[in-house]
């Protein structure tokens, strides 16, 4: 009986070791096109040594992917942080010589990451969409009712964000932010930009439209790490769901894009970028380990 838990015990270690050896070996995140992260609201490319997307890009490009980080507007409509953007997505294919990019938004980073592949399809291979507002915050409809004072405070802070992340010149409009995530602006933008966005209340989009390949994950839980005190104030937020299933500021319906390959990680928003310096559920995948994942499966589709 020993000898059989042994054998047993040596197949599990060999068949861990395999898919250790397979998931970090050369070339396991090399895409055809660079990859570029997009930041949500409030979001930055990098703030000294920490980037919004936290550890995330290292090991992208330790298995060989060319990772870009951007930085649009912290908080504005999605059309102007769209722009800004597309603009920027033009710079990395002039100075890489690709002839595409493969777009991954967080949050805001979605709808933004939507618009350039919405007006310019021929400059972008996928996109992917990871707790993205795809049809809109709850968060965002009661902030809208809040009074005036609150968007202040949030134009404020996003200026503060854009600042420490080396780009003080950008536009911030906390009212065009908080519209265009909320469930109505969410709407009208996805009437001008349905690509990949679900016909359905919680289904799944088109895997395909010009040419584009549409992905999207998501989290689906509020405290996952006691060390991660930021947590806290996920309490207060999802209360604006009404027991809707969500990651503590998105719906999980409303995260869904094309092909949705798994909406229920136990991870909140901010895990979902691998935030707070890395303070994630250890009892579910970690958060860099999904991006790599996911490279390779772009990888797998030639993009």
């Amino acid at each position: 009986m020993k000898k059989i838990l042994w054998q047993f015990l040596s197949v599990l270690l060999a068949a861990a070791s395999l898919f250790s050896t397979s998931a970090h070996a050369a070339g396991y995140t090399q895409t055809k096109y660079p990859i570029v992260l997009v930041h949500g609201l409030f979001g930055f490319d990098s703030i000294g040594p920490v980037d919004y997307f936290y550890n995330v890009a290292p090991a992208l490009r330790s298995g060989g992917a060319q990772v870009y980080l951007v930085q649009v507007s912290a908080a504005n409509t999605t059309e102007v942080r769209g722009e800004q953007l597309l603009t920027q997505v033009k710079q990395i294919l002039a100075a890489s010589g690709a002839a595409k990019v493969n777009l991954i938004g967080h949050s805001h980073g979605s709808p933004t990451s939507r618009y350039v592949a919405s007006v310019r399809p021929d400059l972008v291979a996928s996109v992917t969409s990871v707790g993205g507002v795809n049809k809109g915050s709850k968060v965002a409809d009661a902030m809208l009712s809040a009074p005036p004072e609150a968007a202040t405070i949030v134009e404020a802070f996003a200026g503060l964000m854009s600042a420490l992340g080396g780009s003080p010149d950008l536009p911030q409009s906390a009212p065009g932010a908080l519209m265009s995530l909320s469930t109505p602006g969410s709407l009208a933008f996805n009437a001008q930009h349905p690509q990949g966005v679900p016909t359905s209340a919680c289904g799944e989009g088109a895997y395909q439209v010009n040419g584009i390949h549409y992905f999207s994950w998501s989290g689906a839980r509020i405290l996952t790490n006691p060390l991660d005190i930021v947590d806290l104030h996920f309490l207060l937020t999802t209360l604006a769901f009404n027991g809707e299933k969500n990651d503590g500021l998105v719906a999980t319906c409303s995260s869904h894009l094309g092909k949705v390959i798994r909406d229920d990680y136990k991870l909140n928003h901010l895990d979902e970028v691998n935030q707070m310096f890395g303070l994630t559920n250890i009892f579910e995948t970690n958060p860099v380990t999904i991006y790599r994942q996911h490279a390779n499966r772009l990888q797998g589709l030639g993009l």
